[in-house]
């Protein structure tokens, strides 16, 4: 055997008869990438490395964890008091989900300003979407899992909001609990969903890579590429800004896990469950609170249901509300106004939904929901059809000089 042939045989031959090397190098390393990509999309890879961090985690606790309600909180104090750096685990499982959040959040954001959501990547944005709606069921079902009183009552608000669905509302509830009440059989089942939940959404981030790599990264100027001159190699242009934002998030997310482990959490989770005291103040994860506040704008409870799921189901829609030929809100000179008061309604309603729902929160919460969706069924459509952008650079590579006409 030659040197050569030692160098490259075990490769080639796994090459030969699955090209998994070869994917890697034209997917991962010689990927063609927008030369002028920011550090706004960290976000997408940052994602994904925290998914496998929770997924990791989350089987190491699994094994720990007794999904019964007598056993389901002292199984969780063991695995903090008793199990070889348990405690590591279930903090860093607890504040990533968190760290999730965050980054899925300033991911989307950053797609909402630079329009990653137009044609033609529609169907990226709604596999991004679907992701978010996977997430949300995973989290919630997770914070269910200590048993502790925040995790008891969270539970019982939730899945009570399905009761207002006509005719099958009920049943879907008494679905969702296996019996009459929330008992073991509601945390054996939400403990299974909790497990099975992650896998699911790694395939449907499969499907999300692949809807990307169809027609490239989106990038700041909101234009194709065109040339080669456009773009570099992703390795090892952008694997170093990856890295770079890693460490930023491994910093803020290793404060959280050893200087404030429960700065994202309820006190009254570390009391069990109980169904005969109900805590002063029922409130869901942070990542939840603006949908909160849009469930509580209103004094209907079915409206309030029917505008929370709404919020989110808004964005499977959004590549077909904003009809504007220009994607990125640089060129935009009204949208981008627009577009900062919106980020304000939803930290607006975050803050609201922490609040009682009386007085001034309540009436910033209704004022703020009535600018989120605003902004998404009449600001959007109206901007498309009035907004003048400006005109657009011709190239990625020559972001300064300018066509003679303007986009119209």
């Amino acid at each position: 055997m030659t040197k050569e042939t030692k160098k490259g045989g075990v490769i080639n031959w796994i090459d030969e008869r699955l090209p998994i090397f070869w994917f890697i190098n034209k997917e991962l390393v010689e990927y063609a990438t927008p030369k002028n990509l920011n550090y706004m999309w960290n976000f997408g890879s940052l994602a994904g490395i925290v998914l496998v961090v929770m997924i990791g985690s989350g089987i190491f606790l699994a094994m720990h964890y007794t999904p019964h309600v007598d056993f389901a909180f002292n199984s969780v104090e063991h695995i903090m008091r008793d199990v070889n750096y348990g405690w590591l685990i279930r903090y860093m499982h607890m504040n990533g989900a968190s760290m999730f959040f965050i980054v899925v959040y300033l991911h989307m954001l950053r797609g909402l300003y630079y329009g990653s959501y137009k044609a033609p990547r529609e169907l990226l944005w709604i596999l991004g979407v679907v992701i978010l709606l996977l997430m949300m069921a995973t989290a919630f079902m997770g914070y269910v899992l200590p048993w502790g009183q925040m995790s008891f009552w969270g539970a019982t608000v939730i899945t009570n909001l399905f009761s207002v669905i006509p005719f099958f509302g009920e049943a879907i509830v008494q679905w969702l609990w296996g019996g009459f009440s929330i008992d073991n059989p509601t945390l054996n089942r939400f403990f299974a969903l909790h497990y099975l939940l992650p896998f699911l959404i790694v395939g449907v981030v499969a499907l999300h890579l692949v809807a990307l790599h169809m027609f490239g990264s989106n990038n700041p100027l909101g234009i194709d590429k065109k040339t080669k001159e456009d773009t570099l190699p992703f390795h090892p242009y952008y694997t170093v800004k990856d890295c770079f934002g890693l460490g930023v998030l491994v910093t803020i997310w290793g404060f959280f896990i050893f200087f404030a482990p429960n700065f994202f959490g309820e006190p009254d989770n570390y009391i069990p469950a109980d169904p005969l005291v109900t805590p002063q103040h029922i409130v869901p994860e942070w990542y939840f609170l603006p949908f909160y506040a849009i469930l509580r704008s209103v004094p209907n409870k079915a409206m309030g249901v029917a505008l929370m799921f709404s919020a989110v189901f808004v964005l499977f829609v959004l590549p077909w509300l904003d009809k504007s030929p220009v994607r990125s809100g640089k060129f935009r000179p009204i949208f981008k106004y627009v577009f900062w008061v919106w980020v304000l309604a939803c930290l607006t309603l975050g803050w609201s939904g922490a609040q009682q729902p009386e007085g001034w929160p309540l009436i910033m919460g209704r004022i703020a929901t009535f600018c989120y969706f605003f902004y998404f069924l009449a600001a959007l459509p109206l901007l498309s059809r009035y907004e003048r952008p400006l005109p657009l650079p011709e190239s990625i590579s020559r972001p300064n000089s300018f066509p003679a006409h303007k986009v119209k």
